[in-house]
């Protein structure tokens, strides 16, 4: 029987909870197992505060979700307005809600790629309001700002640390000690800044020595700021199937 690419190799995910099956299921197709520990957790806002929020804002010409918890939190408030949506996760809950994607990069799944559009191109006198989590990141809005767009930005949920048990945590670095885990999976800089801080500090030699894979060029900054020697990887994306390939690349005793 032939052996498949992950057969003996664990991977942490963690993703928030209920994000988490899509990645852990592919990882487990392939022979690996998949480790869920949730560094993070969406919370949305309160739908009929959200509504009344958008309401005092200018009707939009076009709105761009950033995410799939974006859409998932605040797609009852998009009205009539043209959809753009950043990465295919984002398109996909947005068609899954029942509305057109109208706007989204065809060769890449971030804001840059999305501002790259023809369409973001020209925006001068446009309203566009963007529906993001608490506390995103400001280069969307500052960069159609400079293109003379009226910006608004709609919060529609919160990010918050994950919570844990002490024997939940003790049990992953006893897990990790006996070498249950060889590769490290971190989707976002929050969710990696998280596992810093749910592990004991005498546990993070574990994770700077472990194999980490990342779809975002952000997070591999922020994990080489902490530990310079840890050794990382760049997905080709943020899906699970291109987050896997990465995975059984980096994996030990595979071809990097």
């Amino acid at each position: 029987m032939t052996e498949l690419p992950l057969t003996g190799v664990g991977v942490l995910v963690t993703r928030p909870a209920h994000q988490a099956a899509g990645l852990a299921s592919a990882i487990e197709e392939v022979g690996g197992t998949a480790i869920r520990f949730p560094t993070l957790q969406i919370v949305g806002h309160d739908a009929a505060i959200v509504r009344a929020a958008a309401q005092l804002l200018p009707r939009p010409d076009i709105v761009i979700f950033v995410s799939s918890n974006a859409v998932r939190f605040g797609v009852h408030v998009a009205g009539t307005a043209r959809i753009a949506a950043i990465g295919d996760a984002t398109a996909a809950a947005v068609r899954a809600a029942g509305r057109s994607v109208d706007i989204m990069a065809s060769d890449g799944f971030d804001s840059e790629h999305l501002l790259a559009t023809t369409e973001l191109a020209n925006v001068s006198g446009k309203n566009i309001t963007i529906i993001r989590g608490q506390g995103g990141r400001e280069l969307l809005a500052d960069t159609l700002r400079e293109r003379d767009a009226q910006v608004s930005c709609l919060s529609v949920y919160e990010r918050g640390m994950a919570a844990h048990t002490e024997h939940e945590i003790a049990t992953l670095v006893r897990q990790w000690q006996a070498g249950e885990i060889d590769v490290v999976t971190a989707m976002s800089v929050a969710s990696f800044l998280n596992l810093v801080a749910l592990l004991p500090e005498s546990a993070l030699y574990l994770l700077a020595r472990t194999r980490l894979v990342t779809p975002a060029a952000r997070v591999l900054k922020e994990v080489l700021t902490h530990f310079p020697n840890q050794p990382t990887f760049l997905s080709d994306g943020p899906d699970a199937a291109a987050m896997v390939e990465a995975i059984i690349r980096i994996a030990p005793g595979k071809p990097r």
